[in-house]
């Protein structure tokens, strides 16, 4: 028989055995409960939802170092403050939880290909004094520039022969690659149409009244018919202008009057149109004219910039232009006496002759990488493709009219215009009260730098880029003219839609009436 102790010490030793036992089958219990009560969380888990595929990712930023641009991409990927450009590593977002489109949907409209298609199909014959087809290629960039020398003036990649008139087709093509395209309609806050307007009315501006406004008529007919057009009567709608508004919004039906009524027509007044100079009309409103740099990574953009700053210019101003004898206003012809008069601080190209050097975007590029100031007279009309020709080559421009910059492009530029520009009176070039050169003499050292700061800060935004050809791993953020424009779009339907929900005139109080200028105008003599 064994004693009374060891009897308690074999009865308590068990017992812990069995507690710990008891213990743990209860603490797995609790944990393959607890793992039961979230099932249904991981079951019902979205179908689409993807894991990010770092290791592609990976393999693209590999690829990119031993791309020939590496430099510049490295210098891109640490100047963040200086120029507005950032990247972010393409990592997993939040995207996933919520719509990153939402109110940015954009559907465009199916129009018969006789409104763009076969215009291209058909380019030998858009203008009767020259061909075309090599302008509208490559989505309307043009003609690839691979001139070996051009290195002095240009930079290997992004450079194109873009004529300023092919805007419609450039926003087009950027247009079929934005991300926040739907093909329901009913989602969208905005209908792209599609038409290319200028390259239309270019081949009829010299026929009869009918003719040139075939086109316009038949369109908006078409549109009006659309289930697409009676959710704002056509207020969500908008096009694209590669010409000056007023060649879509002749005044009478004289058959000598100029353009088409495109923009005058019942419908399509209720439409938008961003063209490359606005009426001041409620329904239009200026983007840039397209430079000849269309770069495909954000690096090339800030390569271009840091060149433009480190430039050294020769020139205090310079002009390339030609006179305008039969405009009794133009102030063209004293801009080139000036400057002839002046040959120790400004150089003027002539665009003139069969071999015009401002055909050729090294030539004027190289000029305006020269010059400290760019002279921009109105010409044919107040805008000047060569204002973002001036500022692409970090060139300050010089203006004489509010209307060549100042009241057109206020999604763009600044609103105190003297940040990067300077202005002189034309009423003042006429009566011979000053002198460029001793104006622009007066202009400080830091004055001129901190204008060119800003006006190479401008390049982003003046520039439609192809984004979608890069390879790079990193994503561009910043904003281009094309983002801009469908940015400032998009808001101004929004206005407009709340208008008419409101109950209000949907055509009154846009910010884009002409009286938003009135200070200005006052303030500049006008």
């Amino acid at each position: 028989m064994e004693k009374p102790m060891l009897l308690i010490g074999k009865c308590c030793y068990n017992n812990g055995i069995w507690f710990v036992i008891l213990s743990s089958y209860l603490l797995c219990l609790l944990f393959f409960l607890l793992d039961i009560s979230t099932f249904p969380r991981i079951r019902n888990f979205p179908a689409n939802k993807t894991v990010p595929n770092l290791t592609r990712n990976q393999s693209t930023i590999n690829d990119h170092h031993h791309d020939e641009s590496v430099l510049s991409d490295h210098l891109y990927s640490l100047n963040i403050t200086n120029n507005n450009i950032t990247q972010i590593s393409s990592t997993a977002t939040t995207e996933n939880h919520f719509d990153s489109c939402s109110g940015r949907y954009i559907y465009i409209q199916d129009l018969p290909s006789q409104f763009n298609d076969d215009l291209l199909r058909n380019c030998h014959i858009l203008e009767k004094s020259r061909d075309m087809c090599p302008c509208v290629s490559n989505n309307g960039f043009g003609t690839k520039l691979e001139d070996g020398n051009s290195k002095r003036v240009l930079i290997k990649n992004g450079w194109f022969m873009t004529d300023q008139f092919t805007l419609e087709v450039i926003f087009h093509n950027r247009m079929k690659k934005y991300k926040c395209l739907t093909s329901d309609s009913s989602m969208a806050s905005a209908i792209f149409v599609p038409y290319y307007s200028g390259l239309d009315v270019a081949q009829y501006l010299l026929s009869n009244i009918s003719v040139r406004d075939a086109s316009a008529r038949k369109l908006v007919g078409f549109l009006a018919k659309r289930p697409e057009w009676k959710t704002m009567w056509g207020r969500d709608h908008f096009m694209i202008g590669g010409r000056v508004a007023w060649d879509f919004r002749r005044q009478t039906d004289n058959e000598n009057d100029w353009g088409s009524k495109l923009m005058l027509l019942p419908e399509s007044k209720n439409m938008t149109l961003l063209s490359v100079e606005s009426s001041f009309s409620n329904n239009d409103v200026s983007i840039p004219f397209p430079t000849y740099f269309h770069p495909s990574k954000g690096s090339e953009v800030f390569f271009w910039q840091e060149r433009m700053r480190k430039r050294e210019r020769r020139y205090l101003f310079s002009f390339a232009g030609a006179p305008r004898p039969g405009q009794q206003d133009s102030i063209r012809s004293e801009l080139i006496n000036q400057c002839k008069s002046s040959i120790e601080h400004c150089k003027f190209m002539g665009c003139h002759g069969s071999n015009n050097p401002c055909e050729n975007p090294k030539k004027v590029m190289g000029l305006f990488q020269n010059s400290i100031f760019c002279l921009q007279p109105s010409g044919d009309a107040f805008t000047r493709r060569s204002t973002f020709d001036s500022i692409l080559a970090g060139c300050i421009p010089v203006f004489f009219h509010p209307r060549t910059a100042y009241t057109q492009y206020w999604w763009y530029f600044p609103k105190n215009y003297s940040e990067y520009s300077v202005f002189i009176s034309q009423n003042d070039i006429k009566e011979k009260r000053v002198m460029i050169s001793a104006k622009l003499l007066g202009v400080s050292k830091d004055q001129v730098l901190e204008m060119r700061e800003e006006v190479i800060r401008l390049i982003p935004k003046i520039i439609y880029g192809d984004w979608s050809s890069t390879t790079s791993g990193f994503k561009r953020k910043f904003e281009d003219a094309f983002d801009i424009a469908v940015k400032g779009l998009l808001e101004r339907v929004e206005k407009l839609r709340k208008k008419m929900r409101d109950g209000e005139d949907p055509n009154e109080g846009l910010e884009e009436n002409q009286g938003q200028f009135d200070w200005l105008w006052k303030e500049l003599g006008f």
